[in-house]
């Protein structure tokens, strides 16, 4: 499978509760229990034992255990947790959940939902989100019991090509806020800028439509045909020309003026088909009368666009998200008091990431301040978007 598979809850049932049970972080010491666990419980899509090796300890993530009564290492591990945290970000996901069989319906799995809860508290996260098999309602009954709420649905998405509903649940502050903009996952390593586009135009062009062949049209309207390396991508003012050829009203803010992301391209050939293709784009914003901020935004500008109800399009260091060094868009969509939301079009396959880990992002105000900037050069640029009133 392509995502991770999000792990069963013991049954709720009316067995008496485990005495004794203790709850903490897992150690290197548990690794061996924690896989012969892994193969009591799960038939398919298990996590490996370097997978349990590199969540133990990991800043990215917490594995919690359960351990029963006895003495010493003879105590029986119950059951685990394991949870992911996004860097950067003010959410947490619940990847795995698993009980033994033996300690099935006995107040395991809840102790360690509490306990994973707890560990995302503690990592001022607001809010924790999970996937589960739509029918696995005993699980499905503990978590609504919990106070968590549901948010999506997963088509095909384990094994046996059983859905998977998207739970969530806030841990501070009010409830999530709806802007009704729509998520898309980007399909190749170089769209999302034109994937933040698309998510805009779902909401505030009637009628517009998400899918691929539409992310690659868009890409390639808006790319600046190369960057750093491997296939162009978007700047500032093909995003905002492009938005506005779509019936959206688009303005730029930038922190420099002239050509961008040339620094890094070491072709004196593709630099000047670059430093031409931005030229093209930039003729074209003036010629559709797109207003151009030439200055650093700052963090009230984006809140005061997104409280008239527009979205902006937002470039930012993939370093601070997924430990690349790349120029990144992501769609800043709604405010909270804390936190801007955004929806980051990049799903880290390779770490277990869902959309659960990139839809609705709460990012503190002063990371998203910190990341919203790109090179040495510590450039701004956001394209702001709004429905066209003409």
């Amino acid at each position: 499978m392509r995502h991770a598979t999000a792990r069963l809850p013991d049954p709720i049932g009316s067995a008496p509760p485990v005495e004794e049970l203790t709850i903490r972080p897992a150690e290197p010491g548990d690794l061996d229990r924690l896989v012969a666990l892994e193969t009591e419980v799960f038939e398919a899509d298990r996590i490996s034992r370097r997978s349990f090796r590199n969540l133990i300890g990991a800043p990215s993530a917490a594995v919690i255990v359960a351990v029963g009564p006895g003495e010493g290492s003879g105590r029986p591990l119950l059951g685990y947790a394991a949870l992911l945290v996004r860097r950067g970000t003010g959410l947490a996901r619940l990847y795995s959940l698993a009980v033994s069989h033996a300690a099935a319906g006995r107040g395991v799995g809840r102790a360690l939902l509490k306990a994973a809860e707890a560990a995302s508290f503690e990592r001022d996260r607001i809010a924790i989100r999970l996937e589960v098999r739509e029918d696995n309602e005993r699980a499905i009954r503990l978590y609504r019991s919990e106070g968590y709420r549901p948010i999506g649905r997963y088509l095909d998405y384990y094994a046996d090509h059983m859905p998977a509903l998207r739970f969530e649940k806030t841990l501070r502050g009010d409830k999530p806020i709806e802007t009704g903009v729509p998520y898309y996952e980007q399909t190749t390593d170089f769209t999302c800028g034109a994937c933040c586009l698309m998510m805009a135009m779902a909401r505030d062009v009637p009628g517009f439509t998400l899918d691929p062949v539409m992310e690659i049209r868009l890409w390639r309207e808006a790319t600046t045909i190369f960057m750093m390396s491997g296939p162009g991508g978007c700047d500032p003012y093909g995003l905002a020309v492009t938005a506005h050829e779509f019936g959206l009203r688009s303005e730029i803010h930038v922190s420099q003026a002239g050509d961008l992301f040339l620094e890094g391209v070491r072709s004196a050939e593709k630099q000047k088909v670059m430093a031409l293709a931005q030229e093209d784009f930039r003729r074209r914003a003036a010629q559709y009368d797109i207003p151009v901020v030439i200055r650093p935004f700052a963090l009230s500008d984006v809140r005061g666009a997104i409280a008239s109800g527009q979205t902006v399009v937002v470039l930012i260091s993939g370093y601070h998200m997924f430990a690349k060094k790349v120029p990144h868009w992501v769609l800043a969509h709604g405010d909270d008091g804390r936190h801007i939301i955004i929806h980051d079009p990049w799903v880290a396959d390779e770490r277990g990431e869902t959309i659960a880990d990139a839809a609705s992002l709460p990012i503190p105000y002063d990371t998203f301040d910190r990341i919203a900037r790109f090179g040495k050069v510590g450039l701004r640029a956001a394209v702001f978007l709004s429905q066209r009133k003409d």
